[in-house]
């Protein structure tokens, strides 16, 4: 594998295909994170769904040199504008926020813009930050 572009830093990518949220979705999300069925409206990190979809465009660029096979979770954020509900169509626009290489690490961090597919409002904003880890000597 290539190593990590950090040039990418600053850049965004499209927004996905719309996403319709069902019902049923949030009941099996709600239920698999131990949370009270949420009715209509998605539990508060429901938005991890849409924004790791839109996360895959991002760490499957074969020229941005992020090894995924040996990611480790640093950090999740959510900053809701309003509750995803079902129903909602929704794009996400990815952006890379940082991308660096410490201790031999490569550390990233990416905000995904969740939006109306219809009218652009903003609903949530998700930041990740993804570290992979580097192997025993091949760095």
């Amino acid at each position: 594998m290539s190593p990590l572009n950090t040039s990418y830093t600053g850049r965004t990518y499209p927004p996905t295909a719309p996403y319709e949220v069902g019902a049923e979705t949030l009941r099996e999300f709600a239920e698999a994170v131990g949370s009270a069925s949420p009715g209509r409206e998605a539990t508060p990190t429901f938005p991890i769904v849409l924004s790791m979809r839109a996360e895959k465009q991002v760490i499957d660029d074969p020229d941005f040199g992020f090894d995924f096979d040996r990611v480790i979770h640093r950090d999740q954020r959510f900053e809701s504008a309003r509750p995803v509900r079902a129903g909602d169509r929704l794009t996400v626009t990815v952006e890379v926020v940082t991308a660096e290489t410490v201790d031999g690490n490569d550390v990233v961090t990416l905000r995904g813009r969740i939006r109306e597919a219809d009218g652009g409002a903003l609903v949530c904003t998700t930041t990740s930050t993804l570290v992979s880890r580097k192997s025993g000597g091949d760095r």
